[in-house]
C-alpha cells in the first residue's frame, strides 16, 4: 500500500513540476515510477493526478497525499539521520533558526563555549529572518528557535532565556537624547527604520505607536545592524533596539537609548524546541547554557 517512495514522489513532482524530472531527482525511470503511482491509484481505488494536456494536477486526495508528504518526510529524515550518528557515535547537528534580527550577536556568545563543551555536535543557524519559525519547528527544518514572540502550541515548548528592553535609538544630539522617555507623538516627525519585519509584528508598532493610532514620518527597514545605527548616528534616523545591543555599541557610534513611554518595553528572549526533543542531551545543554546569564 502507501509507502515512503509514494510520498517522494507526489513531492517531487510537486516541486519539479513533470514526472520525468521528478523520476531524475528519485534516480527512476519515468517508467517505473509512472507503474508505482498507477499501481497505488488502483490499490486505493482513487486518482492521484488528473492530466491536463502534457501536465498534471493534484487532485483533492493528491493534495493530502502531497501534505502528508510534506509533513512525514523530514521526520523521517532526521530520524534516518539521529540513527546514522547514533551508530558511529556521533551526537549530530543542532539546527537554530532565528526570528530575532539582534539577537545574532547574543547567539555568537552562547555558541562559543557550547562548541567548546561539546566538540562533537556541528551548529548551524538559520537566519531567515521573516521565515515562520513555528512552521520549521513543526517542519523538522529546524530544532530550536530564538524568538521574542512565541507562540505556544501544542507539541512546541519555550523557554525564556534572557530578559531585555526595547530602547529608541536617537543620535546624541536628537532632543529626544536627554529626554527621560519618548512618547508616540513625538515620532510623527521621525523616519523609523528597523529591520526588515511586518510593522504589526515589530514591538515598536504593537506596544508603543498603534496603542496611540500614530505612525512615524517615515518608515524604512534595513538589514544590518551597523548601517541602522549609522543612519541614527547621522540624525537621518531614529531605531528601535534592545538595551544591550545598543551598550554593545557604546564608545563605537553616537547614539543614546531612550525608554519607549514612562514604564518601557520589556521583552524576553525564548528558545523553542519540539517537546518530544527536549530529552536530546546536547539540545538541552544548550538551552541551559542560554539560560546561564539569566539565572546568574
Amino acid at each position: 500500500m502507501l509507502e515512503r517512495i509514494h510520498l517522494a514522489i507526489v513531492q517531487q513532482v510537486e516541486k519539479q513540476g513533470s514526472l520525468t524530472a521528478a523520476a531524475g531527482v528519485l534516480c527512476l525511470t519515468q517508467s517505473a515510477l509512472s507503474h508505482s503511482m498507477r499501481k497505488l491509484e488502483q490499490q486505493l481505488g482513487i486518482d492521484i493526478w488528473l492530466r491536463e494536456g502534457r501536465s498534471l494536477r493534484l487532485t483533492q486526495a493528491g493534495q493530502y497525499l502531497l501534505a502528508v508528504a510534506n509533513r512525514v518526510l523530514p521526520q523521517l529524515d532526521l530520524a534516518e539521520e539521529r540513527l546514522r550518528q547514533f551508530a558511529q557515535g556521533e551526537r549530530g547537528t543542532l539546527r537554530i533558526g532565528m526570528e530575532c534580527h539582534p539577537c545574532y550577536q547574543w547567539l555568537l556568545k552562547v555558541v562559543s563555549p557550547y562548541l567548546a563543551a561539546w566538540p562533537d555536535v556541528d551548529v548551524d543557524v538559520k537566519q531567515k529572518f521573516q521565515f515562520g519559525g513555528i512552521g520549521a519547528l513543526f517542519g523538522y527544518e529546524i530544532d530550536l528557535l530564538v524568538t521574542p514572540d512565541p507562540l505556544f502550541k501544542p507539541g512546541l515548548v519555550f523557554e525564556p532565556v534572557f530578559d531585555y528592553e526595547q530602547v529608541l535609538v536617537v543620535a546624541k544630539g536628537h532632543a529626544l537624547a536627554k529626554a527621560p522617555y519618548a512618547r508616540p507623538q513625538q515620532l510623527t516627525r521621525e523616519v523609523l527604520v528597523t529591520y526588515p519585519v511586518e510593522p504589526q509584528r515589530l514591538d515598536i508598532y504593537n506596544q508603543f505607536l498603534s496603542p496611540a493610532g500614530v505612525s512615524p514620518r517615515r518608515h524604512k527597514t534595513i538589514e544590518t545592524t551597523d548601517i541602522m545605527l549609522q543612519m541614527v548616528a547621522s540624525g537621518r534616523a531614529v531605531a528601535a533596539l534592545p538595551r544591550w545591543l545598543v551598550q554593545e555599541y557604546a564608545g563605537k557610534i553616537d547614539v543614546v537609548p531612550v525608554r519607549l513611554g514612562p514604564r518601557g518595553i520589556q521583552k524576553h528572549i525564548y528558545l523553542g524546541a519540539r517537546e518530544a526533543d527536549t530529552g536530546v542531551d546536547y539540545l538541552r545543554a544548550f538551552v541551559e547554557l542560554a539560560r546561564a546569564p539569566l539565572q546568574a
